[in-house]
């Protein structure tokens, strides 16, 4: 933090009077807030003026008088940025022996809670070894120096070595993606639209590449201005088994998406911390969002040009801002799997994005209607009534739901007495141009005498079981038990574990799930026994797939501690309860199509996904 400026000759006399009146000091990774200039020891009073650019790592000292053949000491102060500081312990409770067993700083901002204590220092634990540079692309070996090992748990012991692997595939979209390739690890079974091979060329590429060694940090620059628009040569990389953390620097203020935005990324039935733009001064807004997640962003850029980032992960997750500005993604699982699009403009970054993902399925005309839905039905004589009501007050109205109240009991692909009249209040409702929606829960009842639906499944083995048996994992959604009278007047959660039958999940990843799902979809849309009972719906809602249930866990409780509760809770809104807020164990054993075995704990946030693709085709 000193510039010694030593003149040769000191008898030089400029005639003009020339003075060095700035300095651009390059690669500041800290702070710099104050300067002096001295000379012969002694400091000068003089008015300098200091800015920094944490994004470009520069700092600009300004007002100074430094004549031509004088020597001067110039001496700056570092210290770094309170908004720039990356959470190194972001459980609760963060301690200051906590913080230190993990080798990084503690320090309390007392003016403000959001300030974490405890931070990161400026060296992480990686560094880069091997790097193999191509025209596609480059790949090296990330390598964990040992004295630097941060850990408390055997969970969260950095992985000792990892692979970095960055690809050019077209000249508007890369992937970085980092993981351990000595073992297998989950990564997430969707296909995305890539090249079969790379289709950039260096001249034409938007984007230029550079890995910084030691500590490890990778950084993506727009070539046409300049500007870094990822930038993660930062002390907060770490790779654990059930752990993963990356954070960088954000090229703008302003950021579009995370899908509908969480902040907070595992799908549940809970309400979820959004953001729809994010700046300094402009506080986070909150909405409900509970069926699926996607950890996208676009940035818009200073001079206006956009790109996007996707993080292919669907394990449990939380992404933080800063005013920095920065973000930080934490996930419990798999691996780093990042894809760039450079658009420049916002359109092109989204048409790039979905050309990737795959384009949104084009909607049929009329569900652009008035629709109208609603829980609480008593029978069909009352949605006849309401149809008749709607179109007499000549409320424009073109589409009708029923939710679970049609069935008998809550159970899918049943009809309730109440609800007899339902096959031809459809029929007589579609020949006046309308169509009619009807509802389809997950979870399927195992507590009944006569349903061909889950005898049907369990002979197709379907269901989500304990690993390493033949055992359905059970809880509790709808229905409640067969031939009881329930006591409406206790609490909710006593009904549920008194009244509540055993439900199981369908595994919607399986071959045989999905065979089953569409079986029981046709039968129960034709009636092949009983064609007056078919229902001829339009349309179907799949709802509760979060998936949703009505207790936490399985019935008798979760068997794997650190599955449902590990080392790291994202924000869920009941962090203290760990993954199964309301949802099936974590340790649920699912397969692949092709067989490939994965838990639950992996692939939770895909269960919806998993269930409209059948239910669509």
């Amino acid at each position: 933090n000193v510039l010694q400026i030593n003149a040769i000759n000191s008898n030089y006399v400029d005639a003009n009077n020339l003075k060095f009146e700035e300095i651009k000091i390059l690669g500041a990774v800290q702070e710099i807030t104050s300067a002096t200039v001295s000379q012969n020891n002694t400091v000068e009073n003089s008015t300098l003026s200091v800015s920094y650019n944490p994004l470009e790592k520069v700092a600009h000292i300004t007002g100074l008088q430094l004549e031509l053949g004088k020597s001067y000491t110039v001496e700056w102060t570092q210290q770094p940025n309170v908004n720039g500081r990356f959470n190194c312990y972001p459980s609760p409770n963060a301690t200051q022996e906590k913080c230190e067993q993990l080798g990084c700083v503690w320090e309390q901002v007392t003016s403000n809670s959001d300030i974490p204590p405890c931070y990161y220092s400026s060296d992480n634990a990686y560094s880069v070894d091997k790097v193999e540079y191509t025209s596609s692309g480059l790949t090296a070996n990330l390598t964990l120096n040992r004295a630097k090992t941060r850990a408390n748990e055997n969970f969260t012991t950095p992985i000792s070595t990892l692979r970095l692997e960055v690809k050019y595939h077209l000249n508007n979209m890369l992937q970085f993606k980092i993981y351990d390739y000595q073992n297998a690890r989950y990564e997430v079974p969707v296909s995305l639209n890539l090249p079969s091979s790379p289709g950039s060329t260096d001249k034409e590429r938007l984007y230029e590449v550079s890995v910084q060694q030691k500590p490890f940090g990778i950084q993506v620059r727009r070539k046409s201005t300049g500007t870094v628009i990822w930038d993660s040569q930062l002390p907060t990389f770490t790779f654990s088994d059930m752990f993963i953390q990356i954070s960088t620097r954000l090229a703008s203020q302003y950021i579009y998406g995370f899908g509908e935005t969480e902040h907070t990324m595992f799908r549940r039935n809970m309400s979820w911390h959004t953001w729809g733009m994010f700046t300094r001064d402009q506080p986070p807004t909150y909405k409900l969002n509970s069926y699926g997640y996607q950890p996208f962003y676009m940035a818009l850029e200073e001079d206006g040009n956009a790109h996007g980032v996707l993080l292919l992960n669907s394990n449990a997750m939380d992404v933080t801002f800063q005013p920095t500005p920065a973000l930080t993604y934490r996930t419990t699982g798999g691996i780093l799997d990042f894809y760039m699009v450079l658009g420049p403009t916002p359109e092109r970054v989204v048409q790039e994005y979905t050309a990737l993902i795959g384009r949104p399925v084009m909607p049929p005309y009329w569900s652009l209607g008035f629709q109208l839905c609603r829980y609480g039905y008593r029978n069909d004589s009352e949605i006849a009534q309401l149809v008749e009501d709607m179109q007499a007050a000549r409320i424009p109205y073109d589409v009708q739901y029923v939710d679970i109240d049609h069935m008998e009991r809550q159970l899918d692909f049943t009809i309730g007495t109440r609800f007899a009249g339902l096959p031809a209040l459809i029929n007589r409702i579609k020949e006046k141009g309308m169509r009619f929606i009807i509802i389809l829960d997950p979870a399927i009842s195992g507590n009944e005498t006569n349903y061909p639906t889950f005898s049907r499944g369990a002979q197709d083995d379907v269901f989500i079981k304990w690993p390493n048996t033949n055992d359905i994992i059970y809880s509790k959604v709808w229905p409640f038990l067969p031939n009881v009278q329930v006591n409406e007047s206790l609490p909710e959660q006593t009904q549920i574990q008194i009244y509540g039958a055993h439900a199981a999940f369908p595994d919607f990843f399986r071959n045989s799930t999905v065979e089953w799902w569409k079986r029981e979809i046709l039968e129960f849309y034709n009636n092949p026994t009983n064609p007056s009972r078919s229902i001829k719906f339009d349309g179907l809602w799949i709802d509760m797939n979060e998936p949703a249930a009505f207790l936490n866990g399985a019935i008798g409780g979760c068997r794997n501690n650190v599955l449902n509760m590990p080392p790291y809770i994202p924000h869920l809104g009941y962090r203290s309860d760990g993954l199964t807020v309301k949802t099936p164990c974590m340790e649920g054993q699912q397969y692949l199509p092709d067989g490939t075995p994965v838990r639950h704990y992996d692939v939770h946030s895909l269960y919806g996904w998993s269930q409209t693709k059948p239910t669509l085709e």
